[in-house]
């Protein structure tokens, strides 16, 4: 449960450096050209950096997570999609080598038994009375 609450704790602490609007991007610049920490001519420049930090941010923040899920899939021991397509080949494949040894090799169906003849109980003799 503790790898669950890490990997909600990255993706939280992603959020606020990913996936910036352009309109955000913008207001944070004009904000510092206002206070005077960045020249308007430098204004675009910067909302381009901005954009393109947001973008290597999410595929980073991306880049961690798909690592620390295959990391705790493969902990967990299930099979990936590529492992079953391995196994179904070889499945497959062992099918076809055997399919004429196994018709071959199968029991015939046996005949139905036919049925012995009854035997007849031996008569009894009749009683003197």
């Amino acid at each position: 449960m503790a790898q669950n609450d890490m990997l909600k704790r990255y993706l939280d602490a992603g959020v606020a450096f990913t996936k910036m609007s352009r309109s955000r991007a913008e207001g944070i610049i004009n904000d510092l050209v206002k206070a005077g920490e960045i020249q308007r001519e430098q204004a675009q420049q910067r909302v381009d950096d901005l954009m393109e930090r947001s973008r290597r941010n999410t595929e980073t923040l991306v880049d961690l997570v798909r690592r620390e899920l295959q990391g705790q899939l493969s902990a967990m021991g299930l099979a990936t999609k590529s492992d079953l397509k391995r196994i179904e080949g070889r499945i497959d494949a062992l099918a076809r080598s055997n399919g004429g040894a196994a018709k071959a090799a199968a029991p015939k169906k046996a005949a139905p038994a036919k049925k012995a003849p009854a035997k007849k109980a031996p008569a009894k003799a009749a009683k003197k009375g």
